[in-house]
């Protein structure tokens, strides 16, 4: 309860000032960078106030190039742990309701964050991966959960398929993971493959799926993918 209420009191006071100068000036100059940066420095402010100690292993094994970035869920302090330790611009998958909120919604758009309906409609999905590949394509990275919500005793949930179908259509060839071990502090209830086919991208799911708690990085039997993990 003290790490949640002192990260959002955080939160709250720097966002202000961080909204009134940074949207400003990124919609005047064209250049999300300053709002961005000043983004991920409240995220580490709030999470160092909470008296959080963060420790990061496995930072070598990111790729100098754009990728799609997935992260077990277990709690709402996986955001902000997870996404600032990454050192260049990343965009989110994130629901499309949240694009809606006043200000915050505003910046989100100007960071290229992905919107995703969940109305399980085929035409939502892919509109949703066109502009992933198009923020790819620009050189930004692209993070999400795949779970596609917070797993609420720990486990891992299904995986959802879109960011494995995006993976596919930019035909890149590996996908990184990150495993943020978060739920002691919150628990939820207080990328890329070389393809040409939508089996293969399930494949690629599953594989993840259950190469989860592996340590070090493996390949996936039978494909060109590397899983990287935090040992």
């Amino acid at each position: 309860m003290f790490s949640s209420l002192t990260i959002l009191f955080t939160y709250v006071v720097l966002a202000l000032p961080a909204a009134a100068i940074g949207i400003p000036w990124a919609l005047l100059t064209g250049d999300i960078g300053l709002l961005y940066r000043w983004s991920m420095w409240i995220l580490r402010t709030g999470v160092r106030l909470a008296r959080i100690r963060v420790e990061v292993a496995g930072r070598e094994h990111l790729l100098a190039r754009p990728c799609i970035f997935m992260a077990n869920h277990v709690s709402n302090l996986d955001p902000p742990i997870v996404f600032p330790e990454l050192p260049f611009r990343t965009a989110f998958f994130l629901k499309r309701s949240l694009m809606k909120i006043p200000i915050l919604g505003l910046g989100m758009r100007l960071a290229d964050f992905v919107p995703v309906a969940r109305d399980g409609r085929l035409e939502s999905a892919r509109e949703s991966v066109k502009v992933g590949i198009r923020v790819l394509g620009s050189g930004v990275n692209i993070s999400t959960f795949p779970e596609g919500t917070r797993s609420r005793n720990g486990r891992l949930l299904p995986f959802k398929k879109g960011p494995f179908y995006l993976a596919m259509e930019c035909a890149f060839s590996r996908a990184q993971r990150m495993s943020p071990s978060t739920r002691r502090f919150i628990p939820s209830n207080s990328p890329p493959v070389s393809s040409s086919s939508w089996q293969y991208a399930m494949r690629l799911l599953q594989g993840c799926r259950n190469r989860c708690g592996a340590r070090k990085c493996k390949r996936l039997p039978g494909t060109s993918v590397e899983l990287y993990t935090d040992g």
